[in-house]
């Protein structure tokens, strides 16, 4: 190996380091963003199985009547006296 072949090989692996300091945090984020996601589809499966085993559904709808609008309506007006 002559100067300029060692020369091109200091340059290429010093380019590389550069590099690599560069990508490693993202590399990292991405890591943990994928390990989060894991603990929070585990979290939500679990709390899934103890919701569907603890929880009885009804038929009834859980929406509120026409009545009950009206009177949250009137209730939230505020009457201002001129």
């Amino acid at each position: 190996m002559n100067g300029n072949q060692i020369e091109g090989l200091i340059g290429m692996v010093a380019t590389l380091g550069i590099l690599v300091l560069l990508a490693l945090p993202s590399v990292i984020g991405i890591v943990r963003e994928r390990r989060v996601d894991r603990q929070l589809g585990q979290a939500r499966e679990d709390r899934g199985k103890e919701t569907r085993t603890a929880q009885k559904s009804s038929s009834r709808s859980t929406v509120p009547s026409t009545a009950t609008w009206y009177a949250d309506g009137r209730r939230s007006k505020k009457f201002v006296s001129s």
